[in-house]
């Protein structure tokens, strides 16, 4: 399943559903196929995100490629390259931003 998360200040960011998931319960937000980031939880949200990303590089400090993981198990049961949560995070982190700065919601599965 992929998910998308819209809104009118940005492009859209798309991610598996499983990651996508992953970021709404970080944000604080139900885990549904559904749903809304409103301009009055958008800062909560951004703030866990950012919170998450610091503790995922604090994770992998000092670890070098081959400490980490190089494949990840997918929803299906299939295996897909591994990519951490910073790299997941940070274009939603990026969309949530500007649409606090410009004033819209972001949503998903509308």
């Amino acid at each position: 399943m992929i998910i998308v998360f819209q809104s009118q200040a940005a492009g859209d960011v798309i991610m598996f559903g499983d990651v996508a998931q992953r970021m709404m319960a970080i944000m604080g937000k139900d885990v549904a196929d559904q749903g809304i980031v409103t301009l009055e939880q958008l800062p909560d949200a951004i703030a866990r995100l950012k919170a998450a990303i610091a503790t995922d590089k604090a994770g992998r400090a000092g670890k070098s490629e081959d400490d980490l993981p190089q494949k990840e198990r997918a929803d299906d049961g299939s295996s897909r390259p591994f990519v951490n949560l910073t790299q997941r995070a940070v274009p939603l982190v990026e969309l949530l931003e500007l649409s606090l700065k410009k004033n819209k919601a972001v949503v998903w599965g509308i």
